[in-house]
């Protein structure tokens, strides 16, 4: 995949050690290794904004679409796009809110391709788009017997199932906020919409999804 090479050319020669990560300046913010690839494609330090968000961006892609192995092309598609439009970074801005918007709008894009496969699909045979079956949520802790972790594990799968069943920009605000702990302000600039929306939106999903979350499923 296209994606895929791209990210490789850019990510795999470096291999960041400790001496590497010493020249970046000590306890460098995000918009500081930003700034150095920005400024001078620095490899080393792009390296670490990707080591530094990898399994957030990941993680995020994995709840909007369900899909772990698509969820992880997207990722990589992210920033790529942060690398090759590293310009288009203000420097004045939280790096990130840009790396969210960039992912977010990545899923979104792939939902609506999704959602367009699927239209075609019933209209030429009337069956059913085939989809990659997602991943269950994190694993549950270890400790537990037999029967609870069972219990645990149709619990997860229960709420990632109603979470996934929310529409698009319910979804993207109760992700944000309850699973990568974004506060509203920052959702709304993320978003691009106002906060107030932000809020409306979250009362709406939690709403929906305490609809789809019964009691006698737990």
């Amino acid at each position: 995949m296209k994606v895929k090479k791209e990210f490789r050319t850019f990510c795999t020669p470096v291999r960041i050690t400790s001496k590497e990560r010493m020249k970046l300046p000590f306890q460098a913010s995000d918009e500081q290794v930003m700034w150095r690839v920005q400024a001078a494609a620095d490899a080393v330090a792009f390296a670490e904004l990707v080591r530094r968000w990898e399994k957030p961006i990941q993680r995020l892609c994995t709840r909007m679409t369900g899909d772990v192995h698509r969820a992880e092309d997207l990722s990589q598609e992210a920033f790529t796009r942060v690398f090759s439009r590293r310009q288009d970074f203000v420097s004045t801005a939280r790096f990130s809110t840009w790396l969210w918007r960039i992912a977010v709008n990545l899923c979104h894009d792939e939902l609506r391709r999704r959602n367009r496969r699927a239209e075609v699909a019933l209209e030429t045979d009337g069956g059913e788009s085939g989809e990659t079956t997602p991943r269950r949520d994190e694993p549950v802790a270890t400790g537990q017997g037999p029967d609870e972790s069972l219990h645990s594990l149709e619990r997860a799968e229960w709420v990632r199932r109603a979470v996934l069943s929310l529409p698009e920009h319910y979804r993207a605000v109760v992700v944000l906020r309850h699973y990568e702990g974004l506060r509203f302000v920052e959702i709304a600039e993320v978003l691009g919409i106002p906060e107030g929306t932000v809020k409306s939106r979250m009362a709406e999903g939690l709403a929906q999804l305490a609809g789809r979350i019964r009691p006698e499923n737990f």
